[in-house]
């Protein structure tokens, strides 16, 4: 009887469960949700390409430093970008969920650098709800948020050290009012945006000028000129020239936050993303459907952060060195006073393309980790109605997003062509400093 009764107990032990619940799993889709979230807190506050690509960095680096803590294939960035420091975690912390501490850690970043932060930790609410209806305790949340906080606070400090915050104490930036310079474009006539982001600290470049692409060719009003049949391309292409896929092209990838409509007496903002905020989703689409790991997706987010925040610092540091004239203010001015371009003209000056910089960097970037024929469907801005598109890898992607600028009339060829050649010199850069790292 007795053994019965044992033989019974034994059983019911083995139905109920003696081992440990293993802790449910986080996966991409939990750092997507992030980087989707950031984005439309974006667009709420209008933030300008630059800064979008610095909050992504920093809160992407944030979760990358638990994963680099708890990954013994995964390396910590410090001694690869500028400045980052050994962050050690008290020995106090335990008990905690590092996929759990990685997102929540992005969460409080984000929380903090957003000028409508609430809304994100406001997420961070919900997203813990969900955390707790799928198994995850009240202990291992409390202890996963200490994590987080702790290394949030750690790359707070990190970021503040940027120098970005000196800027607003630097004088307002004057337009210089010469020839070919750049000035103020309709419909909003909106003052200069970061003229001085070349001040920030970079994370893996020695410096914003380092990649210091040719001179614009040199502005002249002379009919025989190359700058006039710059213009004259520009003017005839960007008008009746356009073909139907080529307007489509342009209105795909303009991803202007500042795009405004004018209703009579009002102008209404049309809620883009950033260029920036584009291509991390694309990111996420590719780990996605490469089915990459936590640790994988992480990694591959952080690292196009980087790469898009040190992008616009070379790109930010031509643009304001050279201070071009943009085809709208040189069309108006010299060929048809009446002339619009397809695309609104962003607010900061022509060369060189900021698009082609950035959209380069990371197809250098997405390339090493997924391949040079990534096939895959760009859906990231659907819900704004933009419908989806199709490449055959993010090469392709990248030279569309660069000729869609001077299709939508708002660059000229050569800042096209010589900002693709400093993106594929940021995104090799950056690939060379990250080798540490998981992938490289």
């Amino acid at each position: 009887m007795k053994r019965n009764l044992l033989i019974a107990l034994f059983g019911l032990l083995a139905i109920t469960g003696c081992h440990k619940t293993p802790p449910p799993q986080l996966g991409h889709k939990d750092i997507a949700r992030v980087i989707n979230q950031m984005a439309d807190v974006m667009i709420h506050d209008v933030t300008n390409p630059p800064l979008a690509s610095r909050f992504f960095a920093y809160t992407c680096l944030a979760g990358y430093e638990v994963v680099s803590q708890n990954d013994k294939q995964a390396k910590s960035m410090h001694g690869a970008l500028n400045d980052y420091p050994a962050i050690k975690v008290p020995k106090q912390i335990s008990g905690y969920n590092d996929k759990l501490s990685a997102v929540l850690a992005m969460y409080e970043t984000a929380g903090k650098l957003q000028p409508s932060g609430s809304l994100m930790l406001k997420n961070e609410g919900a997203f813990l709800d969900s955390c707790r209806k799928i198994g995850f305790s009240d202990e291992m949340i409390d202890s996963s948020k200490s994590y987080a906080k702790f290394i949030s606070k750690k790359i707070l400090a990190y970021a503040k050290a940027d120098n970005y915050r000196k800027i607003s104490a630097l004088p307002r930036y004057k337009l210089k009012g010469t020839p070919g310079s750049w000035d103020l474009t309709p419909p909003a006539y909106m003052l200069p945006v970061e003229p001085y982001f070349n001040t920030v600290r970079p994370f893996t470049l020695d410096s914003a000028a380092q990649f210091v692409p040719d001179p614009p060719i040199s502005f002249s009003t002379d009919k025989n000129s190359a700058f006039y049949k710059f213009l004259q391309l520009s003017y005839a292409k960007s008008g009746s020239g356009l073909t139907q896929e080529e307007k489509d092209i342009a209105n795909f990838w303009d991803c202007n936050p500042f795009a405004v409509q004018n209703d009579g007496h009002m102008l209404i903002g049309l809620k883009k993303i950033s260029p920036g905020a584009h291509w991390m989703g694309i990111t996420n689409i590719a780990c996605k459907q490469s089915n990459a790991s936590f640790a994988k997706t992480m990694e591959v987010n952080t690292a196009i952060a980087v790469g898009l925040t040190d992008a616009f610092i070379c790109c930010w540091d031509d643009k304001y060195r050279t201070n071009r004239i943009r085809p709208e203010t040189a069309i108006r001015q010299y060929i048809d006073p009446h002339w619009k371009p397809l695309l609104q003209t962003p607010p900061f000056p022509e060369y060189i393309s900021g698009h082609s910089v950035a959209s380069t960097t990371s197809a250098v970037i997405l390339t090493h980790y997924f391949g040079d024929n990534f096939r895959y469907t760009d859906s990231v801005e659907v819900s704004y109605g933009v419908p989806p598109r199709h490449f055959t890898s993010f090469t392709q992607a990248a030279k569309e997003a660069a000729i869609s600028r001077f299709w939508g009339g708002i660059h000229f060829m050569d800042a096209i062509d010589n900002g693709i050649i400093q993106g594929n010199k940021v995104g090799n850069r950056v690939l060379d400093k990250l080798k540490g790292t998981r992938a490289l």
